[in-house]
């Protein structure tokens, strides 16, 4: 199963809400899902936003530990480790999990066809 982000297309995050933490870097995030939306410019300083094939949306976010809601003593977004997953079920976890635990890109694909089964 694929998916696309809100780089490729139009993905609305309406009415998902936090559904688990995953801990990795700002770079793993990019390699899988490309670049991040820039927040709300107050809590989130980078979201991305995920579709699934199946309808399924998963959000990607930090939340109050960045530069927008901490200043200076916030962390820029490369430094980040700590990210909420946001969706309308787990589902949304197990599936932003999958596809960032593996570290080897070349195994996309594979990661993608698993995620259509969780």
């Amino acid at each position: 199963m694929g998916f696309e982000t809100h780089n490729n297309s139009d993905v609305s995050s309406t009415g998902t809400c936090l559904q688990g933490y995953i801990s990795c870097g700002y770079k793993d995030i990019v390699r899988i899902f490309g670049k991040p939306c820039t927040g709300d410019g107050y809590k989130v300083d980078a979201e991305w936003v995920i579709r699934f094939s199946d309808g399924e949306i998963a959000t990607i976010y930090n939340w109050k530990n960045g530069i927008n809601y901490c200043g200076h003593d916030g962390l820029d977004v490369e430094d980040i480790r700590s990210w909420n997953i946001g969706g309308h079920s787990k589902a949304a976890v197990r599936r932003v999990t999958a596809l960032l635990s593996e570290p080897w890109p070349i195994h996309n694909d594979i990661r993608q066809e698993m995620c259509s089964e969780l």
